[in-house]
């Protein structure tokens, strides 16, 4: 392929985002005049909504601190079946386990120094985020590293207090919103959706596992890219104290996590696709949250049926066709963020906006070290699609 003038690469990139968003942008107007159509796909809608009330509810009774992470989990566990709710339910469980308890052990180590803390990130990053597009159990995978690098970074932020609190509130938020979902979805199943067929959903893509002796080239180059954005956390830490950097590298972790088949042509426009999705829904789920928390004046039914209607509306965006599921899922994880407060009682719009800023510094870590990443292979000439290489 030859080479493109920088300006021209800019206005191509221009070009791409603008396209993207406008595909985005009429492709959630075409879904909204779907939202009040009765049959399977509100069903979906009316459990995941109330899943995510009853871990609100679930996680103030247990002292779970992040309510917002807890709901999410609600959210996200959420499928057509309680077994499948469960059992995506059971490896998000066990893989925050893992992840808590390797953060536990490795923290005396690895938080004494900046150095080590970004070498311990990349490596866990690494591995997990390779295992979490290839591994067999991808879903416990993605948690297992997900939730070290929560524990370790929420750590690194508030060196003055115990690793345990930060460990001990991820599982118990998790535990709140998969037993919630399990709870919905088995009333669900046993009730009204035995008399409803199959529900007409998109559900988010699922990374294709392989057998363990199997190696894939490829995607080992595209986990090391978004380990080195990870290892970049503690000096942006220790340069500039921007808060909630936890949430950072979960938009790192989440954005690179694609299918191994969307690396074929290189990892700009995968990334850069999701990179886009992603700024698009959390922008608008954070400003809808936002005006209902202050329209609502502290109101806990105003903002109970808010939540709701977020809820309801982001998961109807998901459900719909590929070019906007993944904005919809983004669009709800910053509903939530923003609207949800820690204590219902001293409701604010602070920490959920330094939340959803995090989720957006992450965009801006990531993004330079993709296009980094995709000019060096460029340059070494790795256009081709993934090879599979047998151990």
């Amino acid at each position: 392929m030859p080479d493109v003038p920088l300006h021209g690469k800019h206005q191509a990139m221009l070009t791409f985002l603008l396209l993207h968003l406008s595909r985005i942008a009429r492709a959630v107007w075409v879904e909204m005049r779907t939202l009040p159509k009765p049959g399977p796909r509100m069903i979906d809608e009316i459990e995941c909504a109330c899943s995510v009330l009853l871990a609100i509810l679930i996680s103030h009774q247990i002292g779970a601190e992040n309510v917002g992470w807890a709901a999410f989990s609600g959210y996200m566990v959420m499928r057509s079946h309680v077994a499948e709710s469960f059992t995506r339910g059971l490896l998000r469980v066990v893989g925050t386990l893992i992840g808590a308890g390797g953060a536990l052990l490795l923290a005396p180590y690895l938080l004494p120094s900046p150095w080590l803390l970004a070498f311990g990130l990349m490596v866990w990053g690494g591995v997990t985020l390779y295992f979490a597009i290839v591994g067999k159990r991808a879903y416990a995978w993605l948690f297992t590293g997900l939730t070290f690098l929560m524990v370790l970074i929420e750590a690194m932020e508030h060196a003055s207090e115990p690793i345990q609190r930060f460990a001990t509130t991820r599982v118990l938020e998790v535990l709140a919103g998969t037993i919630a979902c399990v709870i919905v979805s088995a009333i669900s199943t046993w009730t009204i959706r035995r008399r409803l067929p199959s529900p007409d959903r998109n559900l988010r893509a699922k990374p294709v596992g392989l057998p363990a002796r199997q190696w894939q080239a490829t995607v080992a180059r595209h986990a090391l890219t978004g380990a080195i954005a990870l290892a970049l956390i503690p000096a942006v830490w220790l340069a500039f104290k921007i808060p909630e950097l936890s949430q950072s590298a979960i938009t790192i972790f989440a954005v690179m996590l694609v299918p191994a088949a969307a690396l074929a042509d290189g990892i700009l426009s995968p990334v850069s696709s999701r990179v886009m999705q992603r700024l698009v829904g959390c922008l608008a789920g954070g400003f809808l949250g936002g005006a209902i928390l202050l329209l609502s004046q502290h109101s806990p039914v105003v903002m109970t049926i808010g939540l709701v209607l977020g809820v309801v509306i982001g998961r109807h965006i998901e459900n719909g066709p590929p070019s906007m599921s993944y904005a919809g899922l983004q669009f709800v994880l910053a509903f939530v963020v923003v609207l949800v407060p820690d204590n219902y009682d001293s409701a604010q719009l602070t920490p959920g906006y330094e939340r959803l800023l995090g989720i957006l510094f992450g965009m801006v870590l990531l993004e330079p070290v993709v296009l980094i990443a995709h000019l060096i292979a460029r340059r070494g000439g790795r256009s081709e699609p993934p090879k599979v290489i047998e151990k």
